[in-house]
């Protein structure tokens, strides 16, 4: 059988059929992310809201896991009435990654600094619609990067913010703590 040329669409030396198993076997994984995922999931990974940043955020907060390598950035731009008026991330991570980050923006927006305080990783996986158990961790980091963000307006302002605690760099440390 003759080598196909590499400018015609196919991988060199593959013909047609194997170049379609190849794409089946796609397709497959493909369907398998949508099956372990709730369509909630996949709609905010594949359209998130409120991705970028907003200069000179009223608030920062940047956590990580170090056991998945999964970043989240949180940017509040929060009134003199303590509302949020804007939200934005940046993710450097899996698509669950993107979509509780997508979503805990979502439900932050519009909020005051209290009623953001409140959004707890629970919180976010039911506005999903659930997460696949190994994949909890990305709403650990949803929740901890909304306080980061509050922790970062706080220290910006010489102010306390009654029930947030210095939050965690690394959310993997809490999930060994989890593990006991």
């Amino acid at each position: 059988m003759p080598q196909k040329e590499i400018g015609d669409g196919r991988m060199p030396g593959i013909d047609g059929n194997r170049s379609s198993l190849w794409m089946q076997r796609i397709d497959g994984i493909r369907k398998m992310e949508e099956e372990m995922y709730s369509e909630k999931v996949m709609d905010h990974f594949k359209n998130p809201r409120n991705v970028g940043e907003i200069e000179d955020a009223s608030g920062v907060g940047t956590v990580g896991n170090a056991k998945c390598g999964d970043i989240m950035r949180i940017f509040l731009d929060i009134d003199g009435n303590g509302i949020i008026q804007d939200v934005k991330f940046k993710t450097f991570g899996c698509g669950a990654a993107v979509a509780t980050s997508s979503m805990a923006t979502e439900l932050v927006k519009g909020k005051s600094i209290q009623e953001a305080l409140q959004v707890t990783n629970q919180a976010v996986m039911e506005a999903l619609d659930g997460l696949p158990p190994v994949k909890v961790h990305c709403s650990l980091l949803a929740e901890e990067a909304i306080h980061a963000a509050l922790w970062d307006y706080a220290e910006k302002n010489h102010i306390t913010i009654e029930g947030l605690e210095k939050p965690k760099d690394d959310i993997s440390e809490e999930e060994e703590e989890e593990d006991y």
